[in-house]
């Protein structure tokens, strides 16, 4: 898929979601989606992705796969140079700081990401760089599973 075309259906999808509270687009191949917004590293302005996502009892996992494209996605790379950022799941919007995973922690999701959606092996089989695990904490006080 072309990255324009990527951008409307995401641009699509994210105006379904919010319009509906996530009743419509909260679920994609067998997946909860969610809304993750992340400031511009260059603009400064506010970028919104519909993204697949697992539930940690810390927090929510996201995998920056881009397809198996070679470079990383925008909002990954705007992640970085400000993790701080916001999700919407359903008609909850909560406040996360954003922490890229290593070694047997990102392993153990890996694993648990390809089960839940066997199209992140084919992404990963595309490109040479590793692909990136995110996990989003809360920056508030409630527990996860109290959202």
């Amino acid at each position: 898929m072309k990255d324009a075309t990527a951008r409307r259906l995401s641009a699509i999808h994210r105006r379904v979601y919010r319009l509906t509270g996530g009743r419509i687009g909260r679920r994609l191949v067998d997946n909860d989606m969610l809304l993750l917004t992340v400031r511009g590293r260059t603009t400064g302005r506010p970028h919104t992705v519909p993204l697949l996502y697992l539930t940690e009892p810390d927090g929510w996992v996201v995998i920056a796969s881009w397809g198996g494209r070679d470079t990383d996605p925008d909002w990954y790379t705007n992640l970085k140079a400000d993790p701080r950022c916001r999700i919407e799941i359903r008609a909850d919007t909560i406040p996360v700081e954003a922490e890229t995973l290593v070694g047997d922690r990102r392993n153990a999701l890996w694993e648990r990401a390809v089960d839940a959606y066997d199209g992140y092996a084919t992404y990963q089989a595309r490109t040479s760089r590793e692909i990136p695990i995110v996990l989003l904490r809360p920056v508030d006080d409630r527990p996860v599973d109290d959202r």
